[in-house]
């Protein structure tokens, strides 16, 4: 309807052909269309329940002011990127007002390693490679990319919102089919080759040293016992990793947690036991999976409680 180009990506994700200014330009054109104006380096001092509505006090650059609203809609998002401004305010405004608020965490977030896993991935630092990654029973197939710190790319971001502290990752690196039909094929045409030679065909040929060097792997790939296959096996289809912890919110895409939904009307997103006060899009608990789903479900959540206020509901 505004006539932005677009274009899609891999999995359906939609992105702009030139900018992604031009969905800023067109939220904020449709602000001013309904009437709306956008105050900035503002801060919200307080907010209090009064008759009929809210007044909130706002620290404004030429000085205090005072406004009241007959409904107040909290859409300002939580404590991701706090270097950006984010913070607790819309989950502190929850509590003052008696809304439950569940515990949060960072959420699509590269993990982080110690010690010696730590040198290891820090020594393969921009390598991507294709991978299933899981924790406590949900796994993703997407790439992971190892970095200075730890583990990042898609596959670890997804995984990120299901793991806790103490939690094992597996990382599988390669299908058991395809690598033990790699191994056989090798061993009758090109036993006298090394098992690095033969896996740096099947993964970043910087990634395979790291992964297989405390194997104790035979020289030629023709001598590989069938108790060493099976510990290759282990390590290229279900590594098992122990994060020392993510990132945290610094470079977090999301907050895990929020004002709890129960707290809220699933219809209109207000609050059930404060007439008029309504909680949208990252403050609440819900969370999506990396890929647009939660700015879909700002908007959505926003348009719901627009469309309720509107309809004088």
């Amino acid at each position: 309807r505004s006539g932005i180009a677009y274009h899609e990506k891999t999995l359906g994700q939609l992105f702009c052909d030139t900018s992604a200014k031009e969905i800023v330009a067109m939220l904020l054109k449709g602000v001013a269309e309904a009437g709306g104006q956008v105050q900035l380096n503002t801060t919200v001092q307080s907010v209090t329940k009064i008759e009929g509505g809210y007044a909130i006090q706002l620290s404004c650059p030429h000085g205090p002011r005072a406004v009241t609203a007959r409904n107040l809609v909290v859409a300002c998002g939580g404590k991701p990127i706090p270097k950006m401004g984010a913070t607790d305010f819309a989950l502190r405004l929850a509590q003052q007002f008696g809304l439950p608020v569940t515990e949060t965490y960072a959420g699509l977030v590269p993990f982080t390693f110690s010690g010696a896993q730590h040198e290891a991935f820090k020594s393969i630092s921009g390598v991507a490679a294709p991978a299933r990654l899981q924790t406590n029973g949900t796994a993703f197939d997407e790439a992971v990319l190892f970095t200075h710190r730890g583990l990042s790319g898609p596959a670890a971001l997804q995984v990120s919102s299901y793991w806790s502290p103490g939690d094992v990752l597996t990382l599988g690196l390669l299908p058991e089919e395809e690598l033990r039909r790699a191994v056989r094929e090798a061993k009758e045409t090109e036993g006298r080759k090394s098992p690095l030679t033969i896996f740096t065909r099947l993964l970043p040929a910087r990634l395979v040293p790291v992964v297989l060097n405390d194997l104790a792997l035979p020289e030629r790939i023709a001598d590989l016992t069938a108790a060493q296959l099976d510990g290759l096996t282990a390590r290229l289809t279900q590594w098992q990793l122990t994060p020392a912890g993510t990132e945290g919110y610094r470079t977090a895409e999301v907050m895990v947690g929020g004002v709890d939904t129960a707290a809220l009307s699933s219809k209109t997103m207000m609050a059930k036991t404060q007439p008029g006060l309504y909680f949208i899009g990252e403050c609440v608990d819900v969370t999506g999976w990396l890929g647009g789903y939660n700015f879909q479900w700002a908007w959505s959540s926003g348009w719901v409680a627009g469309q309720a206020i509107k309809a004088g509901l």
